[in-house]
């Protein structure tokens, strides 16, 4: 017998939960579907949120040819059987699971027969198709996020699975406890496949009683109940909570930050923790706080050196001293500036008497004639240009005054601008 999953699937766009931003009334694939002018599309959000099921509904919606084939799986041989298909039967419903996945030999075989209509492509994937996909294929298809669904909506498909007597485990009595729907609803991070096949595993492992009712407590529920990974390393919505971490690290909500930490340890990714932290700190912190970068360090080798679990202790004192702390990017403004005008061709000839006159007869080219040792004069400083001619105005560095050691810099730096400004004078 078929999964309960793959049971549950709904056969027609009306059976559909959730992505009502897709298929609810007046919404776009439902149009489509309405208007019978379906176009190639690519579904696009986490496992088991119904991409597959979006597909099987719009082909069971259609009168035409449904075929599914995996893009990492199936050969250039399964699919020039669907495009024969095609000179048989008319036009054909394509689902593509793993279409990131797709080679670029099967991206020419495919193409010709999405440019014609005759093929409705119907691509699955969990990763961000702007960057994965070919441009290509990306051009010839719309594409459409599909979101994880709600409590409410798996909850609402766990019990038709448990009354339908065709598909589901109508035929059986079955005695669960809300508490225990609830808890499958809750606890499976918008995955209906993980909640079917947790309630389908409670169920098939549960002995009747004497009078023949299957009774699944919330004890059964959670032992039967799959973790949920919180974002796989490779996924679009791992590099999402990275930069949700650090955002909030960035907007001082302290709450908001340790919740994203607490998903990235839940995902057991300690390298990418330290490494986001590493570019925190200076980034967001910077000249507002400088002596947060030594803790930062600190922090993350004692995480390194302890692993996880304990490891989360000293990353959450860095995450909230790190929210707390004052902010500046005014290094990382000043840098980016100067490196956009080098990049540009911006420059110019380095001062004479600042380049290098270690050599023999440099001074005869007038290498580093006229220098002046900064440290042969009061308070270490010399009025001199640095700059080559063509920047020699230019400013980069703009001081933030939110913390006590980059107001200590501005004002060093008002005092140099001064000492310059009376020199000229």
């Amino acid at each position: 017998m078929a999964p309960l999953a793959y049971r549950m699937r709904p056969q027609n766009i009306d059976e559909i939960v959730g992505q009502q931003h897709l298929v609810g009334k007046n919404k776009i694939i439902r149009r489509m579907v309405n208007a019978k002018l379906l176009s190639s599309m690519i579904l696009y959000g986490p496992p088991g949120v119904g991409k597959t099921s979006i597909a099987s509904a719009i082909a069971g919606s259609t009168k035409y040819a449904f075929r599914k084939l995996n893009a990492a799986t199936d050969s250039k041989k399964e699919l020039t059987q669907v495009v024969a298909e095609t000179k048989i039967s008319g036009t054909v419903i394509l689902m593509l699971d793993e279409i990131q996945r797709l080679t670029k030999p099967n991206q020419d075989l495919l193409l010709p027969y999405l440019e014609d209509g005759s093929i409705i492509l119907i691509g699955a994937t969990t990763e961000n198709p702007y960057i994965t996909i070919s441009p290509a294929i990306r051009s010839r298809a719309q594409i459409f996020e599909v979101k994880p669904l709600s409590p409410f909506d798996i909850k609402k498909v766990l019990q038709r699975a448990l009354t339908d007597k065709k598909r589901g485990f109508g035929k059986l009595n079955i005695d669960i406890t809300n508490k225990a729907i609830d808890y499958l609803a809750n606890t499976t991070n918008g995955d209906l496949r993980n909640a079917l096949n947790s309630l389908e595993l409670a169920v098939r492992s549960t002995t009747p009683d004497s009078q023949n009712i299957i009774r699944i407590n919330m004890t059964t529920i959670i032992e039967c109940t799959q973790k949920t990974i919180v974002a796989d390393k490779n996924s679009d919505a791992h590099y999402d909570i990275i930069s949700a971490l650090q955002k909030s690290i960035r907007g001082s909500d302290v709450d908001a930050a340790l919740h994203y930490l607490a998903r990235l340890i839940v995902a057991g990714d300690l390298p990418t923790i330290t490494r986001r932290l590493t570019v925190i700190v200076y980034e967001d912190i910077g000249l507002g706080n400088p002596q947060a970068a030594a803790r930062t360090v600190a922090a993350i080798n004692a995480a390194e050196r302890l692993g996880f679990p304990e490891a989360k202790i000293p990353l959450s004192v860095a995450v909230i001293d790190l929210c707390l702390s004052p902010k500046s990017n005014s290094a990382l403004t000043a840098i980016s500036q100067a490196i956009n005008d080098v990049e540009k061709g911006n420059y110019g000839t380095i001062p004479n008497h600042l380049k290098d006159a270690h050599y023999h007869n440099a001074a005869k080219l007038g290498r580093g004639n006229n220098y002046q040792y900064p440290h042969d004069f009061p308070h270490d400083w010399v009025n001199q240009q640095y700059l080559p001619d063509k920047l020699k105005d230019k400013h980069y560095y703009y001081p933030k005054l939110t913390g006590r050691y980059e107001r200590a810099l501005a004002e060093q730096l008002q005092r140099l601008n001064s000492a310059k400004q009376n020199d000229i004078n």
